[in-house]
């Protein structure tokens, strides 16, 4: 296959269901669950990801001009506001808005309402290395010239590989990090393998928030593939509601997609849930996606306040649950210095921003400069507080 830019064809799609489904995922691979088409298009063919909730397709495909076949691609947006994005942009929003600039509509590169870090520059894995390098660099481009054709304010690139903000960076994007906590398998067989690692005073709070629960009388349960029914996506729907209308103030995802979730990616789904024995009513669930080698937490949510059992169902069971699977982490989501005590350290995540108007460039380049020193720092200290003992290589 001949190389230049010229034997490539980047094209722009309105929706996902434009791209054959074998061909988004032969360039997604099987690492990611969120990336792929089945997750995505749940988000879109459920209206929870669509013009109508601010986020309209705008998918990146590269076909190869000879044959036609798609190469590489990327899950793109046009967004009205900056919502379900985990990455915060409100202030830049405000501020060129105050200087008389239009901010929205602007473009994304992200998996909608899914603060995990994963693959944004999609390309096949079966061609030669510097081809798929060509082709990264292709996509970093067009999205670019995505922004400056469309004549939006920004693109913005979120949670993305380390490999993906090399590239970007090469193709002007501004990098921006953040902080997430995750769980980190030392070829752990067992819960208690993973105990013996931290202090004595960590070990025993976490029997003790364990035990707790037992004591409350509660039984613990995690289903995954058929085990999954309607009702218990009933269950966890009305939870996410409780979450996300407190959190959020409107929940962003409706009952079809974990409807389509529950058909489209049943096998790759973990629902933790709590129960009690007596009328084996479900009061909490706790949503997590299985990857390749990790264990993604994504949504809680609970009936009646029980000490511990957020802890429970989104921490330590996740543990369990990635232990018994042999995976390499738990990335618990977004936020949350809690998680630390609990065996989740904090790592860093990135981002990365093609800011069109140069004045709105400099200050956002400045910022973002002032920011990671600040997380940084602030990387150090919550270093100091992890729970394991100094002799452990956990961290």
């Amino acid at each position: 296959m001949p190389d230049g830019p010229e034997t490539f064809s980047p094209q722009v799609l309105e929706r996902l269901a434009d791209v054959p489904r074998a061909a988004w995922d032969a360039c997604a691979g099987d690492e990611n669950p969120f990336v792929s088409f089945d997750f995505l298009s749940c988000l879109e063919d459920s209206g929870s990801a669509a013009p109508a909730t601010g986020w309209t397709p705008r998918h990146i495909v590269v076909k190869d001009n000879a044959t036609g076949q798609i190469l590489a691609c990327a899950p793109v947006y046009l967004k009205t506001h900056s919502m379900g994005e985990y990455v915060f942009d409100w202030g830049w929003a405000e501020a060129y808005e105050r200087a008389g600039g239009a901010y929205y509509p602007k473009l994304l590169c992200a998996v909608p309402f899914t603060p995990a870090t994963g693959p944004r520059l999609l390309v096949r894995g079966d061609l030669p290395q510097p081809l798929q390098a060509e082709l990264k660099r292709l996509l970093a481009d067009t999205l670019a010239g995505l922004a400056e054709r469309a004549g939006v304010s920004s693109f913005h690139v979120n949670f993305i590989t380390d490999g993906d903000a090399h590239v970007l960076h090469e193709a002007l994007f501004l990098p921006r990090i953040g902080l997430q906590y995750h769980w980190k398998n030392n070829a752990y067989q067992s819960f208690d393998d993973f105990l013996n690692e931290l202090s004595s005073r960590k070990r025993k709070a976490i029997k003790r928030e364990r035990r707790a629960v037992i004591e409350a009388g509660l039984s613990i349960e995690r289903l995954s593939g058929s085990a999954i029914t309607e009702a218990h996506w009933d269950s966890m729907f009305a939870f996410y509601q409780d979450t996300g209308s407190r959190k959020w103030g409107r929940p962003y995802l409706n009952r079809e997609f974990f409807r389509l979730l529950g058909e489209r990616l049943k096998d790759r789904v973990l629902l933790v849930i709590a129960k009690r024995p007596h009328d084996d009513a479900i009061i909490a669930g706790a949503l997590n996606l299985i990857g390749a080698d990790a264990l993604y937490g994504r949504y809680w949510g609970c009936a009646e306040d029980v000490a511990f059992l957020h802890f429970e169902l989104c921490y330590h069971q996740a543990i369990e649950a990635a232990i018994e699977r042999g995976l390499s982490r738990v990335e618990a989501g977004a936020q949350g210095e809690h998680k630390i005590a609990r065996g989740y350290l904090p790592v860093f995540t990135r981002s990365a921003h093609f800011i069109a108007d140069a004045g709105l460039r400099d200050a956002v380049a400045g910022f973002c400069a002032s920011e990671r020193r600040a997380i940084e720092h602030e990387f150090q200290i919550l270093v100091k507080e992890s729970p394991y003992r100094q002799t452990s290589d956990a961290g």
